[in-house]
């Protein structure tokens, strides 16, 4: 396979997976924002707590005076300055399928190329709370089809193979950037770490991830952060923890190199993140410091994401 055909494989299934990513912040914020006043509605920081997940502040401040509901919803869904809004990534990822679409099965074509032509109907228009949430919907609605057409009409052959790298990398980046915006941000000076807003906010976090009948069925007890924590890294059962994408990583890695002939960099890099993985203990993380690790792991990740780049995509 060609590396540019590789590259728009890779990147097309990363931006449908950060654009699934937004939508599911955007949604997250609305519901916390949403929270009666006794639960400290009204007086937390969800907008910018959705901005550090999902946008770059600074880029926000060229081109928004204040962040609020309005200004945020605007520049994390339909901005173009945004290379990560909604918009942005579906059209990005269009462009990516539209240059590799002889490699792609009719299903994921029409999948995201409905999605970008429907988009159209979105721009421009003032959308109510309700209509924003359907909006929102059909967004995660889009990463479900793409996915799942990959996953049921693809060869398994190097073309699914780096469909998957894609997918797994930016989906353990975005639950990485979910548990360390919770720690850093989401949670007032005021309130206290136990108590009823920061239970609402990390049933919400399990919600935004699909995670939260899953909790329950791993744990059958009440939501503690650092049970919410085990699950999203270490739980290989969970789909978006940093354990359970790493062995998609791996596996697909591997594929890579036997049908090559050849290992690199990020089999090796990649192989030993799963391995701190199996090895580690939640109880660790958490006295050694769970933001640390957060921060440790985010840039480690990208550095998988710059091995896989150097030795496939360029």
């Amino acid at each position: 396979m060609l590396s540019r055909t590789a590259d728009n494989l890779y990147w097309l299934s990363r931006y449908v997976e950060r654009a699934e990513f937004v939508a599911r912040i955007l949604d997250a914020a609305h519901r916390l924002a949403s929270l009666p006043t006794s639960y400290g509605g009204g007086e937390t920081n969800e907008w910018a707590s959705a901005l550090a997940s999902a946008g770059d502040p600074e880029v926000f401040k060229l081109h928004y005076d204040a962040v609020n509901t309005d200004t945020v919803c605007d520049f994390l869904a339909f901005s173009p300055h945004n290379p990560s809004s909604i918009r942005s990534c579906i059209e990005t990822a269009r462009e990516n399928a539209r240059s590799v679409r002889t490699a792609l099965t009719t299903e994921m074509w029409d999948a995201i190329n409905g999605a970008w032509l429907e988009l159209r109907s979105y721009q421009g228009r003032e959308l109510n709370r309700d209509e924003f949430s359907r909006f929102l919907d059909w967004v995660k609605g889009i990463s479900l089809t793409f996915d799942g057409s990959a996953y049921r009409t693809m060869l398994r052959n190097d073309t699914y193979w780096f469909t998957r790298l894609g997918t797994a990398l930016e989906r353990c980046d975005n639950t990485a950037r979910i548990l360390d915006v919770k720690y850093k941000i989401l949670l007032p000076a005021s309130e206290t770490v136990g108590g009823s807003l920061d239970y609402f906010q990390w049933t919400t976090i399990l919600r935004e991830v699909s995670a939260f009948n899953a909790y329950h069925w791993v744990y059958r007890e009440s939501i503690k952060p650092l049970l919410v924590a085990d699950l999203l890294i270490l739980n290989r059962q969970m789909p978006r923890s940093f354990a359970n994408c790493y062995t998609v990583l791996v596996d697909n890695l591997d594929l890579i190199a036997d049908a090559y002939g050849r290992r690199g960099p990020s089999q090796r890099l990649a192989g030993n993140m799963l391995a701190r993985l199996e090895s580690e203990d939640i109880d660790r993380v958490f006295a050694s410091g769970l933001h640390e690790f957060v921060l440790a792991f985010i840039d480690e990740n990208n550095q998988v994401g710059a091995a896989i780049a150097q030795q496939y995509l360029v």
